[in-house]
């Protein structure tokens, strides 16, 4: 993937980053020595953090995120040097395959490619739910959802995502601040080679080109990871039910857990769009 300078090598000898225009707190690099990809903050982030963190994509090419859950990072397993480049990858593409996995016991045979069928088949037959949950779209991969139209900076957005979610008593209370060498927030987890979906997807950067296309579309941004889950902020997201809808098919083929397991779970697309989607300027993802 296009990459820039990496300034995090100068975190060694200037921990605080004041070179940079920055002051960041106790923290450790990771990664090479030579080439690391990530430094993170050894305490919480506190909801000021994010706003702080900011100027360094300016001054050092380096994007905020928030890295939450009570597994330290030794355990995410990162490995960059596994994963693709997202610019390599078409988000319509990627969300066609994964819908055609994950959906396709709603498309009829004679339009099903062979190399899928028998997969559909099994999941299908072990998971029946999954042929009602994607109404309204029994007719195959409608397609990406429209663009919104943007009236919010994404930046701030995000900076406004983050300070609630660092708020006392929020979930991500005690996430800790965190600095990537990366172009566009969408490429975070690529470039620190992040699990999280790794039993639905081992290539993260696949999931990357969509949220790059969340990011033209939604004004999107990647404000937080857990070791499984990913904290979208959205500065433009659907207003409409039938807006919603669209995006809730897209969600789908990124993570069917959101819609079929855990907390969240609804009966229908239509469901989620309502319940999840509309007008909401956060997008919280879980893979199971």
């Amino acid at each position: 993937m296009a990459m820039i300078q990496n300034q995090l090598p100068r975190l060694v000898s200037d921990p605080t980053g004041r070179s940079l225009g920055l002051d960041l707190p106790p923290g450790a690099l990771s990664g090479p020595a030579d080439a690391p990809y990530l430094w993170s903050g050894h305490g919480a982030a506190g909801p000021a953090a994010w706003s702080a963190l900011r100027p360094a994509a300016r001054t050092a090419g380096l994007l905020p995120v928030l890295l939450g859950g009570e597994r330290g990072l030794d355990a995410w397993e990162l490995a960059p040097e596994r994963m693709s480049d997202p610019a390599d990858h078409d988000a319509d593409e990627v969300l066609a395959d994964l819908w055609e996995y994950y959906a396709a016991s709603e498309i009829p045979e004679d339009e099903r490619d062979a190399r899928v069928t028998a997969a559909v088949e099994d999941l299908f037959g072990r998971q029946p739910e999954y042929r009602e949950i994607v109404a309204p779209f029994t007719a195959g991969w409608p397609g990406l959802a429209p663009a919104q139209f943007l009236t919010t900076d994404p930046d701030g957005a995000a900076a406004t995502v983050a300070e609630m979610l660092t708020e006392p008593g929020f979930w991500l209370a005690d996430a800790r601040p965190a600095l990537v060498r990366a172009r566009r927030s969408a490429d975070i987890p690529a470039v620190i080679g992040w699990g999280g979906p790794l039993n639905h997807e081992n290539d993260v950067a696949r999931l990357c080109a969509v949220l790059r296309s969340w990011e033209d579309r939604f004004g999107a941004r990647v404000v937080a990871l857990t070791f499984d889950q990913l904290v979208v902020s959205v500065a433009a997201p659907p207003r409409t039910l039938e807006e919603a809808e669209a995006v809730a098919a897209e969600h789908f083929a990124f993570c069917p857990d959101n819609i079929t397991q855990g907390s969240g779970a609804t009966a229908t697309l239509r469901e989620y769009a309502e319940k999840a989607l509309l007008d909401t300027p956060v997008w919280t993802f879980w893979w199971d």
